[in-house]
């Protein structure tokens, strides 16, 4: 069962062994900035208070509120969301609302188009009517996670295509047995 969970130092050994596998690869929607948390338990602690208090205020001066989840399978991490509040301007013509990633060794298991569905009913529950996705252009996966979600191909900029997503009709079509934990 797919969960999106707000970060918490319970989850630090699968936290850390899902940044760890992806490389160099960058985790998106994981909030991971610069310099990089350790991966222990106490930079774990310390990086999930820090990706909380971003739903109240930006965590860094260029970004907006966002709110962060890690991605569950109810056991472990498989990858992380991130709802961002508004949109700035490098937002609305690359980044978006949401953004994720699934661990690589977890992906093609369906985590991404539940964890899409589940983060257009937060979207909903802050006021967002129309999220804006985007993916690369020759991210053929995460295509079509969006476009399962509904998604309405706008254009594309910067090698970035661009999609919008009602929040209320498909936040309702989230899979049986799927819900957003709050932990």
């Amino acid at each position: 069962m797919t969960q999106l969970v707000v970060p918490d130092v319970r989850w630090h050994a699968s936290w850390a062994a899902a940044m760890l596998e992806f490389g160099t690869d960058y985790p998106h929607g994981s909030g991971l900035g610069d310099p990089a948390p350790a991966y222990d338990e106490q930079g774990c602690a310390a990086y999930a208070a820090w990706l909380r208090s971003a739903a109240h205020t930006p965590i860094r001066e260029d970004w907006v509120p966002c709110s962060f989840f890690w991605i569950t399978d109810g056991t472990e991490v498989v990858g992380f969301l991130a709802l961002r509040h508004v949109l700035n301007d490098w937002l609305l013509q690359e980044g978006g609302h949401i953004g994720y990633s699934v661990r690589p060794s977890r992906r093609r298991e369906g985590h991404a188009s539940r964890a899409l569905a589940l983060s257009l009913g937060e979207a909903a529950a802050i006021g967002i009517e129309q999220a804006l996705v985007t993916c690369d252009e020759d991210n053929a996966g995460s295509r079509g996670t969006i476009e399962g979600a509904g998604g309405v191909l706008e254009d594309s900029r910067n090698g970035k295509r661009r999609y919008w997503i009602g929040t209320g009709e498909v936040s309702r079509s989230a899979p049986a047995g799927d819900v957003a934990a709050r932990s």
